[in-house]
């Protein structure tokens, strides 16, 4: 059942496989892309150290090892998505934090695209602050028409937007004398005499090397793990502003299966409202393949009119991206001293697609493996029977088993 959207974005905005572009609610990390927003060049109040061109700011003495080997920080973050940051800022946040390293993608086409998580948990949570919307109640349209609609309580639906969750973080990074920023492409992150070594280069194409006793890296792998059943959750959105009121602030619609299933897997529409009057609307599918752009837009063109009948709207931006859902297993080691994190740790619920709330999950359990002296091994994100559910259920609707869209209106 959805809970939140997708990472991708957990990496570190490294180019992906095409088959991971994005993320979702059903991921909690999708990489949603803003097209509509213009580039940002310059985030002002974030600290960050360009290889080239900037100054640097004051470097601090290299930590002593029993090895004889300089370490530039104990704890080397590979990535400044979902799964970066909120790990930077729980071991920035202990009593005694662990000098972190936390390696961004510069500006440009590596860096991931804008986009939005969603997860459910109750009031009172820790990014309230920083929310674009909140629901307390959701509906799901079956197949036959028939809408569902279900109270929360005591829990409530959560829309967070990346580029808020980035600025959140950087307010808190920035005022962490433990914590320094850099950015460069990573093309390295192995072990190295008695810890990691991280290389890149700059935004310049100076070469940069990093030493440090654990690194966590949560740039994409460049394939998937082995797996009985691969799907794809892929979908495009359109935020966009009615020139009427006509939309229901108070209810998120998470699945509505008034849409033309598929031959294989299901599609759905989904509608985030942020007022009577503007809206993100998804075509969302669960199958083998991705669809062309066109083929996008046309199944929205239908879905806001033909199913939602939304008066003349105009289209502020879109986001579009492709989650992985398979049972595949992902490793969470790569080394002695290297773990992997976010979706390249397997922070992805395979039936869902969501993510956000698995990374936070991780970082907790990492950050608390410091603070008790223990070595820092990222725990599973889900319980193997978790796992054995999801893989079920990937299998039923690759091999058409079960109606999709029938099942998932059941669990509602």
């Amino acid at each position: 059942m959805p809970a939140e959207h997708q990472d991708h974005g957990h990496g570190q905005g490294q180019a992906q496989p095409p088959q991971w572009r994005g993320r979702r609610r059903f991921r909690t990390c999708r990489g949603r892309r803003q097209q509509a927003d213009p580039p940002r060049r310059h985030r002002p109040g974030r600290h960050r150290r360009r290889c080239a061109g900037d100054a640097p700011p004051p470097e601090r003495p290299a930590l002593a090892t029993s090895t004889g080997v300089a370490w530039d920080a104990e704890v080397a973050v590979v990535g400044a998505g979902a799964a970066g940051l909120t790990l930077a800022h729980r071991l920035a946040a202990l009593p005694s934090p662990p000098r972190v390293l936390l390696v961004g993608a510069p500006d440009g086409p590596l860096r991931a695209p804008e986009r939005t998580w969603c997860w459910w948990e109750e009031p009172g949570g820790e990014f309230d602050g920083a929310l674009a919307a909140r629901w307390s109640r959701v509906r799901v349209h079956g197949a036959d028409g028939r809408p569902l609609d279900r109270e929360l309580a005591p829990f409530v639906y959560k829309m967070l937007r990346s580029r808020d969750f980035e600025h959140w973080m950087a307010a808190r990074l920035d005022a962490a004398p433990s914590v320094r920023r850099v950015e460069a492409v990573v093309d390295e992150v192995r072990d190295d005499a008695g810890g990691a070594l991280v290389r890149g280069a700059c935004a310049g194409g100076r070469p940069v090397i990093w030493r440090a006793r654990w690194a966590f890296d949560s740039r994409p792998a460049a394939a998937l793990p082995p797996a009985r059943t691969t799907l794809l959750q892929h979908f495009r959105g359109w935020f966009v502003r009615c020139d009427a009121p006509a939309l229901d602030p108070a209810v998120a619609e998470l699945m509505d299966f008034r849409t033309p299933q598929p031959r294989r897997g299901l599609s759905f529409g989904y509608v985030l409202p942020l007022s009577d009057r503007e809206a993100l609307v998804e075509y969302t599918e669960f199958s083998p393949a991705v669809l062309e752009d066109a083929a996008y837009d046309a199944a929205l063109r239908h879905y806001t009119g033909a199913v939602l009948r939304l008066p003349p709207f105009r289209v502020l931006s879109t986001e579009q991206g492709v989650i992985p859902m398979t049972d595949g297993r992902f490793p969470r080691r790569a080394g002695a001293a290297v773990f992997r994190i976010g979706t390249a740790g397997g922070a992805t619920r395979p039936a869902t697609g969501y993510t956000f709330a698995a990374v936070r999950r991780q970082s907790h359990a990492v950050a608390a493996a410091f603070a008790a002296g223990r070595r820092p091994v990222p725990p599973a994100p889900y319980p193997a029977r978790a796992l054995a559910m999801d893989a079920a259920m990937l299998r039923a609707l690759d091999t058409g088993r079960v109606a999709g869209a029938y099942v998932f209106t059941g669990l509602f």
